[in-house]
């Protein structure tokens, strides 16, 4: 078993949900690294993991988030494991680092994951019916980090908890918040 592959399994069957909805992914997630050698890996069709992280501010006042090129919806950073990803947690800051253009001294990851979430990726690969299983993690960023836009994205900008372009991020910011807090 890969490293990354070992990691994962790890940290979500350590993890606690925080509601029955949330163990039922885990549960999910856990079957389909067991039962899928390449489970981490973009190839694994028709589901694979991904791992992402929401970015706040050191107040938790606002949620740094791309404007995403190929869906072109706002979302937090993260993306596909790569093979240099040792550790799911260590993939998600990987992502929020390339995405965000901040420094990886410019972000505190909080190891433990806040939310897992499954949502199809149409607009990767039409008519295949792919799924990212997503592992969501919470960072916070250093103040006046300074950000650039990646070739990932049309936009990266600061959004306040409380008017997200993006509705359906309001109870992962809420959650990350509570975790923060």
């Amino acid at each position: 078993m890969s490293p990354l592959r070992a990691d994962a399994l790890a940290t979500l069957t350590s993890w606690s949900p925080p509601s029955a909805s949330q163990a039922a992914l885990r549960k999910r997630y856990v079957a389909h690294l067991a039962s899928h050698d390449d489970a981490m890996w973009r190839s694994c069709r028709p589901d694979h993991l991904t791992a992402s992280t929401l970015v706040l501010d050191q107040p938790l006042e606002r949620v740094l988030l791309t404007l995403h090129a190929k869906s072109g919806r706002w979302f937090q950073f993260g993306g596909h494991a790569e093979e240099s990803d040792t550790t799911l947690a260590g993939a998600a800051l990987r992502e929020a680092v390339e995405e965000s253009g901040l420094a990886p001294t410019d972000l505190s990851l909080d190891g433990a994951p806040v939310v897992l979430d499954e949502h199809p990726v149409p607009f990767c690969w039409p008519g295949e019916g792919v799924h990212h299983l997503d592992v969501m993690f919470v960072a916070v960023a250093r103040d006046h980090a300074s950000y650039t836009v990646s070739e990932e994205s049309l936009e990266v900008a600061w959004w306040p908890v409380g008017d997200l372009p993006n509705p359906e991020l309001a109870p992962f910011v809420a959650l990350a918040r509570e975790r923060l807090a």
